[in-house]
């Protein structure tokens, strides 16, 4: 064994997990190449614990990494080598990715492998008999087209992913162009990292591209991404995302930065319903219907055009019954944009076959490397409870402990010293529920922003914000997602969605836009200490510790001696 092997900061164990040494120096580096083809689980002091998935090898096979690459890694990072039967699961797990392929023979669609017997045996399977109409020989058999997407789905489901090389059809076509300068004039081009990202999605127009996810930091420009994309393809574009927010600004970026006019650029959400060469939807309203039993009436909407390409906006948010109306659009160029693949609801396999496999994934602290996002400092606060508070939260039902927890009126003491500590800051107080936010706006006298307030109003406060004349604003979970506040340098937060590491790594987004004068941002979130709120806390942390982040732990009585000064005074909001 080599002195370098001796002091690497791996272990790779039989049961596919690797043990990272949080405390090494080549820590943060390692975490940056781990999460391309692992998953983080644990996170304790001193060592995290990663898994490699069946579906996380796919999704490094499908982005570029060769096996030979992924056990070279390992081998010159890990102590011990790599474990024979590890080798063999990784050999095998890569290896079935591509080992089934779609295409287009003339008039028919196969499914196809080079593996002489491969398809005679999944034939076997009762579930995939439905889609597979004949068998021609070893190495080919005929799909109905209608099934393309649901065969991919089953087929992931039992291990055997799908390259779909079957290609697109092109849609309406709508040819689309970048400026090169920005409607004030500022010059407007692609980064590198964006430029790459289209390509791997694009893939010089061949029939191996049109599909995927791009996984890259909040603040990354993801919405710049898609919008290249669009000049790529050239064709009609239906644009998914996830509020009325979100819309205006795609619609805002595409006018800005294309040579695309107003009137070829529609609305469809509950308040407009323009259908035009580019259409940008909300899932809410895809997925409204009056009952539970009746249909979704906007559905509908995928058929009112010739789509030559949709995209997913923040793809991990994809609602189930969109899932259903994708498997039946799969000769549809499809894109999904996001910042995590994670999904808390367990559906990562449906992402992967009907939106499709990771295309290109940017470390967050690679582009905070480079300057793109800002330098964030990620710090839980622990927060003692009143003693009337901890006696209610122990005598209360399991259920109602994190409620009580996450409400704990303890914290509004923290908050105030952290908001004299970052006095004149652009900040935001993040939090879950609209009685303690609503507190909260009381007693600083900052503006709520909520789900309940009109859109022209929401709109109105992120302006006033951006513009400076706003310097705190309190926003629920309706800001989680596609808000663009590029000037938010301070981030508190003081109750989340139980242990959501995707609401987690949202919420650090809303900082993460590059500051004019590179300063650093900061991410608090204030946690009760001795409750389930902890428990919680560790997991919501989880994405962001695999990205390269650390949580400094502070004690909220320290921040008594880095305070000083009167009671915080209200916040003017006119």
């Amino acid at each position: 064994m080599s002195h370098h092997v001796h002091n690497a900061p791996l272990f790779v164990q039989n049961d596919m997990t690797v043990l990272l040494e949080a405390n090494h120096p080549d820590a943060e580096t390692v975490s940056m190449e781990l999460c391309r083809f692992a998953e983080l689980v644990k996170s304790p002091q001193h060592f995290h614990t990663y898994r490699m998935t069946p579906l996380s090898l796919w999704n490094a096979a499908a982005s570029g990494m060769k096996t030979g690459e992924l056990l070279s890694y390992l081998n010159e990072h890990g102590k011990l080598g790599v474990p024979m039967s590890v080798k063999r699961s990784i050999e095998q797990a890569m290896n079935r990715y591509g080992l089934l392929r779609m295409v287009q023979d003339e008039e028919k669609l196969l499914l196809v492998s080079e593996d002489a017997g491969i398809l005679f045996k999944i034939a076997a399977y009762p579930s995939l008999q439905p889609y597979l109409t004949a068998t021609l020989d070893s190495r080919s058999a005929v799909i109905d087209p209608a099934w393309r997407g649901r065969l991919k789905q089953e087929l992931t489901r039992l291990g055997y992913p799908v390259e779909d090389a079957a290609g697109y059809h092109q849609g309406e076509t709508l040819p689309v162009r970048l400026r090169t300068a920005r409607a004030d004039g500022t010059p407007f081009g692609l980064r590198d990292y964006q430029r790459a990202a289209v390509d791997a999605f694009y893939r010089d127009g061949t029939r191996d591209g049109g599909s995927g996810v791009l996984v890259l930091p909040c603040g990354a420009g993801k919405t710049i991404i898609g919008i290249a994309a669009m000049e790529k393809c050239g064709c009609a574009t239906l644009i998914l995302t996830t509020n009325v927010t979100s819309v205006r600004q795609w619609r805002d970026e595409l006018l800005d930065k294309t040579d695309l006019t107003s009137d070829m650029v529609g609305e469809y959400n509950g308040g407009r319903k323009e259908v035009r060469p580019v259409t940008i939807a909300t899932y809410q309203i895809l997925t409204h219907r009056q009952t539970k039993n009746d249909i979704f009436s906007h559905m509908q909407l995928f058929q009112e055009r010739d789509w030559g390409l949709i995209i997913y906006d923040e793809a991990h948010l994809l609602p189930a019954p969109v899932f259903r109306v994708t498997a039946e659009i799969q000769a549809t160029r499809r894109l999904g944009l996001t910042a995590t693949l994670v999904r808390e609801d367990g559906c990562e396999e449906d992402v992967f076959s009907l939106v499709g496999p990771k295309r290109f994934d940017m470390p967050w602290k690679r582009l905070e490397q480079a300057g793109w996002i800002a330098k964030a400092v990620c710090s839980e606060v622990k927060v003692q409870m009143p003693s009337d508070i901890h006696e209610r939260y122990e005598q209360a039902a399991a259920r109602d402990k994190l409620r009580i927890a996450a409400e704990n009126a303890g914290k509004w003491q923290v908050l105030d010293l952290l908001l004299k500590r970052h006095a004149g800051e652009p900040t935001l107080i993040i939090g879950q529920y609209l009685d303690q936010l609503q507190t909260i706006s009381e007693k600083t006298g900052a503006p709520l922003l909520s789900g309940q307030m009109p859109h022209d109003e929401r709109d109105r406060l992120y302006r006033r914000f951006r513009e400076g004349k706003l310097s705190l604003l309190i926003v629920s979970k309706v800001a989680n997602f596609a808000v663009d506040l590029p000037d938010a340098s301070v981030a508190i937060q003081v109750s989340g969605s139980f242990g959501s590491r995707q609401e987690e790594a949202q919420r650090l987004g809303r900082v993460l836009r590059p500051k004019s004068d590179g300063k650093t941002v900061y991410f608090y979130s204030l946690v009760s200490e001795h409750t389930k709120e902890e428990e919680f806390a560790l997991n919501r942390q989880m994405f962001l510790v695999e990205q390269g982040y650390r949580y400094e732990m502070i004690e909220a009585s320290s921040l008594q001696h880095t305070n000083t000064g009167e009671q915080s005074k209200a916040v003017s909001v006119t």
